[in-house]
């Protein structure tokens, strides 16, 4: 191609840039803000979640990060492991690693959901405090805090793991010291489980039971949030669509669409070295090259 149809080409593009979304998209970039990944380890990440700050939306990222091949949660209380996230149900499962299990148990520190974060304890929750005091508020007979009927069962079952030895406790001691407690969920995120207060030596955290009731070491432990999904925008889709991740950049966090070339922009991916005919599901693709 010889030096003038180049340049005459080049000049077209950049004379139709004010009607083509991605010219306009190139014309706004913004500087890296670091590089963001679709997964970490074996959890995949999508929109609201990221790997790192300016991933993600950011009322997430000071909650979720990836930090060595673990996505972890942070709370004022600790950090968590996530162990998996089900997009469809906007929920995810945490590890405490202090908490308790069958298979081991240990004194544990307390737990709270920051009042500000976008999460909230999941329906299917059950928390068992274990090693209680006689004294402990939690017997209250007034506050009725324990449950009674099925929690029993599940008191039964803990107290029958050779873990409990963990906790100063023989196999099948009497249950006396177990609590079954269902929080509130109309809490929300100002939900706190004070250890100290309750005079507990440790609790454990069941979202289901893996099909066994009867068999404690095949139960699902680990404590189920709900997420508030309300942040997903046309922007976000729309950059997710042309190849990118969603983020955020700049002292105001505005939206940024993070593009596998290196670059951020504040719409999609299209626009890198492409010119499209301006609607979200172009007709005519042309790649412009210099030669």
């Amino acid at each position: 191609m010889s030096p003038a149809i180049c340049s005459w080409l080049l000049l077209k593009v950049f004379l139709l840039a004010p009607l083509c979304c991605p010219l306009y998209a190139i014309s706004h970039v913004l500087p890296r803000n670091g590089t963001c990944h679709d997964t970490c380890g074996s959890v995949q990440l999508k929109f609201p979640f990221g790997s790192g700050f300016g991933c993600g939306h950011p009322a997430f990222a000071r909650y979720i990060k990836c930090s060595s091949g673990n996505l972890q949660f942070s709370t004022g209380t600790g950090i968590y492991i996530v162990s998996s996230i089900d997009y469809s149900s906007n929920s995810l499962v945490v590890s405490d690693p202090f908490m308790s299990t069958c298979a081991s148990m240990q004194n544990s520190g307390s737990f709270r959901l920051d009042r500000a974060s976008p999460f909230s304890l999941a329906a299917e929750d059950m928390f068992v405090l274990l090693g209680c005091s006689t004294t402990s508020p939690l017997f209250d007979q007034n506050e009725d805090l324990c449950d009674t009927g099925s929690g029993l069962r599940v008191c039964r079952g803990l107290y029958s793991c050779k873990g409990v030895t963990g906790i100063g406790l023989e196999p099948n001691a009497p249950i006396s010291t177990c609590c079954v407690y269902y929080p509130p969920i109309a809490l929300g995120p100002d939900y706190g489980l004070d250890l100290p207060k309750l005079q507990c030596s440790s609790y454990t955290s069941l979202y289901g039971f893996g099909g066994d009731e009867g068999d404690p070491m095949k139960w699902q432990f680990g404590i189920s949030l709900q997420y508030n999904d309300s942040y997903n925008t046309e922007s976000c889709k729309n950059c997710e669509a042309s190849g990118g991740l969603c983020g955020f950049a700049g002292l105001d966090q505005s939206f940024a669409c993070i593009c596998h070339n290196g670059l951020n922009t504040t719409t999609n991916c299209y626009g890198r070295g492409y010119a499209w005919s301006g609607t979200w599901n172009p007709y005519i693709q042309t790649k412009i090259t210099a030669t």
